[in-house]
C-alpha cells in the first residue's frame, strides 16, 4: 500500500508554521546568535509548569547533531544576553537550553533527510482518508518538493512536510550507535586540526 497525504508546497515554511507568534519571534532572535557561534536552532518552545513560564531552546552542533555540557552553558549565556536586550517574553521565565537528545524531535525539513534510514514517529495535522493520523516507520527521505517518505509495517506512505504536526526519532540501538559515531568523528577531526 502506498498513499500520499497533505498539500504539496515549499518545505522551508514548516519551522515557522509550527510555532506560536511568540516562539517565532524568539526563534528569529536566537537563530542569528546560535549561527554566529557555529550552531543551529532545532526548536524554540514556550511551556509552563507550576505557574512558571519555561523557554526551552534545543540547539545542535551541525556536525554532531548534539551539544556537550560546556557548549550548552556557553550558548545559554549568549542566548540569555540577547533575550535580555530584546525582551520578547512578558514576565519572568526560566531558560532551558539543551541538546535535542538522541531521540530528538524532527522540526526542520532537512531533519527528515539527515535521519534517513532511522525509525520515527510522525503525527499529521489532519487524519488520512482512512482516519490514520499517527505513523511509525523508517524515514526514506525528503523529496525536493517537500514530500516525506516513510516505510511502515503497512507499506510505504508519503506526505507533505507541511502536513506534519510533530515528528520524533525513536530510540533504537542503531540510532545510539550512529550518535556515537558522529561524536567520535567530530572529536577525531578536532584532534587532527
Amino acid at each position: 500500500m502506498k498513499f500520499r497525504v497533505g498539500p504539496k508546497g515549499p518545505a522551508f515554511f514548516v519551522r515557522k508554521m509550527r510555532l506560536s507568534p511568540l516562539e517565532e519571534r524568539i526563534a528569529d532572535i536566537v537563530t542569528p546568535v546560535l549561527e554566529d557561534m557555529g550552531y543551529a536552532l532545532v526548536q524554540a518552545k514556550m511551556t509552563s509548569a507550576e505557574k512558571r513560564n519555561i523557554l526551552q531552546i534545543l540547539a545542535e552542533n551541525p556536525e554532531t547533531h548534539n551539544l556537550g555540557v560546556d557548549e550548552c552553558a556557553k550558548l545559554s549565556r549568549a542566548v540569555s544576553a540577547v533575550l535580555d536586550v530584546e525582551d520578547p517574553i512578558a514576565g519572568a521565565y526560566d531558560l532551558e537550553l539543551s541538546s535535542p537528545g538522541i531521540d530528538r524531535p524532527l522540526t526542520r525539513p532537512e531533519d527528515f533527510q539527515i535521519w534517513q534510514g532511522f525509525e520515527a514517529k510522525i503525527e499529521l495535522d489532519i487524519p488520512t482518508d482512512n482516519g490514520q493520523k499517527k505513523f511509525r516507520g523508517f524515514l526514506k527521505g525528503l523529496s525536493p518538493e517537500g514530500e516525506i517518505s516513510l516505510e511502515t509495517d503497512q507499506g510505504m506512505v508519503a506526505f507533505s512536510v507541511n502536513s506534519v504536526h510533530k515528528a520524533k526519532l525513536v530510540l533504537t540501538d542503531a540510532l545510539i550507535e550512529k550518535s556515537k559515531q558522529m561524536q567520535t568523528t567530530y572529536q577525531n577531526k578536532d584532534v587532527k586540526e
